[in-house]
């Protein structure tokens, strides 16, 4: 095997498994669209809870001053808010969606930008995308990210049934994301601490909340301008760690 076999069959899943959601999708009625999404949306809420765990943990906890581990938190929401709104990348996010959705003559009331937003956030956050592709590159397995790949695959496939083509197309975000963690770990090994991953993760978990209530429809929350959150929420957990 050769390092980043793992994101290719990550990213061979979403395909797939969007391309099954879109054959099944099209026998399906708008109200059993509309449920599916719901269904996904409560379990991306239920991801989001299990990904907020690590802020109880004792590595995570023990790691950081008393008080500071939800403060880690926090802070990063904000800055990375900040540098998010400031450079836009929702707005990009979404012109990048308008643009593949007429390349792929996709019609204006399909749900393609959507369901290309969503599913890029979706599949790309968590601790598996970043680890996984980390050991995939330390040529350590490709363990975690076969398992990502089936959670995605089946995923994708629901996804897709309501939300069309976009779910596709964000394969190409996760492959270049996961193939930047790949070069990392080609290159640099484990760079990150495990209280570090455990900021990453329960940050990812917040704009995994955010991507919940999306699909529910009860509030737009511009999750891709949180992005640079997951980015600096190791930055500062190891500023903290090291200097307070």
């Amino acid at each position: 095997m050769f390092p980043g076999i793992g994101t290719l069959i990550n990213v061979l899943a979403i395909i797939g498994g969007a391309g099954l959601g879109i054959f099944v999708g099209h026998r399906l009625s708008r109200k059993t669209r509309t449920l599916l999404t719901d269904v996904l949306g409560l379990a991306t809420l239920l991801g989001a809870a299990s990904a907020l765990i690590p802020l109880w943990s004792a590595r995570y906890v023990e790691s950081l001053p008393t008080g500071w581990p939800l403060l880690v938190v926090l802070g990063s929401l904000i800055f990375g808010g900040l540098i998010g709104s400031a450079l836009g990348l929702e707005d990009r996010l979404d012109h990048l969606g308008e643009n593949l959705r007429r390349k792929f003559k996709a019609s204006k009331e399909s749900p393609f930008v959507e369901g290309f937003v969503t599913a890029s956030l979706l599949f790309a956050i968590g601790p598996l995308a970043i680890l996984g592709s980390i050991s995939d590159g330390m040529s350590n397995g490709i363990d975690q990210l076969l398992l990502k790949s089936t959670l995605d695959f089946f995923a994708a496939m629901a996804f897709a049934s309501s939300l069309g083509w976009g779910v596709a197309v964000a394969a190409i975000p996760v492959a270049l994301y996961q193939g930047f963690w790949t070069i990392i770990g080609l290159a640099l090994g484990e760079i990150l601490s495990g209280y570090q991953v455990d900021a990453m993760t329960i940050v990812g978990g917040v704009l995994l909340i955010g991507i919940g209530l999306r699909l529910l429809n009860i509030k737009q929350v511009a999750v891709g301008n949180l992005l640079p959150a997951l980015a600096i929420a190791p930055l500062l957990a190891m500023l903290v760690h090291s200097f307070i």
